[in-house]
């Protein structure tokens, strides 16, 4: 980058390979894009693959807005095995003869988690309990209690493949849905025990892999893209003024309704601000210029 140039800005929709942490993802783009400021929305597992959104510059403080965007995920639930980490990663910690199992009787088992359902998150999950991430537990031997916690399911597919014993599965779920717990789960309501094996995410809300680029040459889009989303509002040079200095504005003046949160954009589509609900008035969240 030329130091006359303005720093990068916007979002990279990144189709993160097998074997790297969604840090490390982020820890090699800040060298290709040339800045110390990447971020990413929501941590994919080290062995999973697909979509993983990364907000460069300014654009970071977006990322909390994509955080709980729903996702979609692909993967194969292995029957009959279950391991200490609910994936292939992990060690076989019981085995299970579930040769009879069906086609039907797998579908019929993941009904059972299509709908608002409470999930234990596994050990190895990046929660922290009691200021500690679990999965820094799980590394030292031990186990803590976890409270369930509400997600949704918003469908659960089932298909079979050359393997009696594995199914593939198509998932869409709201954020925070453990695909490994679900694999687990069916395992369990099936009468014994599974993992999950090649998950691939496929969506982050409407971000989907189709154009997602590969991790070494990342492409730039806007930082209006990344609130795409979301209801946005195109607004004069006057209010853009008065958007840049951060005021408290009214609903109308600005020109939205509903619950927001909204982006804020001037006529020539470059993305202002991002304003929320405050006390009946609109107030900044985040504000990109001035």
């Amino acid at each position: 980058m030329n130091k006359t140039d303005p720093p990068p800005n916007g979002i990279a929709i990144i189709d993160k390979p097998s074997g790297w942490t969604s840090h490390d993802v982020v820890a090699k783009s800040r060298g290709i894009l040339g800045t110390r400021k990447v971020g990413h929305s929501g941590t994919l597992d080290p062995d999973a693959t697909g979509v993983l959104v990364l907000g460069v510059g300014r654009s970071t403080r977006l990322l909390k807005y994509l955080t709980g965007l729903s996702k979609r995920y692909t993967g194969q639930i292995v029957l009959g095995v279950e391991t200490s980490t609910l994936d292939a990663a992990g060690e076989v910690t019981a085995t299970h003869d579930m040769a009879g199992v069906t086609l039907e009787q797998v579908v019929a088992a993941a009904q059972q988690f299509i709908g608002a359902i409470e999930q234990i998150p596994p050990m190895v999950s990046a929660i922290k309990i009691g200021g500690r991430r679990l999965h820094e537990i799980a590394r030292e031997g031990g186990e803590v209690e976890r409270p369930p916690r509400p997600v949704t399911v918003y469908h659960f597919e089932i298909a079979a493949t050359e393997d009696p014993l594995i199914f593939a599965c198509d998932v869409s779920c709201s954020s925070g849905t453990y695909i490994r717990t679900l694999a687990a789960d069916v395992g369990t309501a099936l009468g014994g025990g599974a993992h999950l094996t090649g998950l691939r995410r496929l969506a982050v809300g409407s971000f989907t892999i189709d154009e997602a680029h590969p991790l070494e040459k990342p492409v730039l889009l806007s930082a209006a893209t990344a609130l795409r989303d979301f209801s946005s509002v195109t607004v004069s040079e006057e209010i853009a003024q008065a958007v840049a200095h951060g005021k408290v504005l009214d609903l109308d003046l600005l020109g939205v309704d509903g619950d927001g949160p909204w982006g804020v954009l001037n006529t020539d589509g470059e993305l202002l601000a991002v304003y929320e609900p405050h006390k009946g008035r609109a107030k900044p969240s985040v504000v990109l210029v001035g």
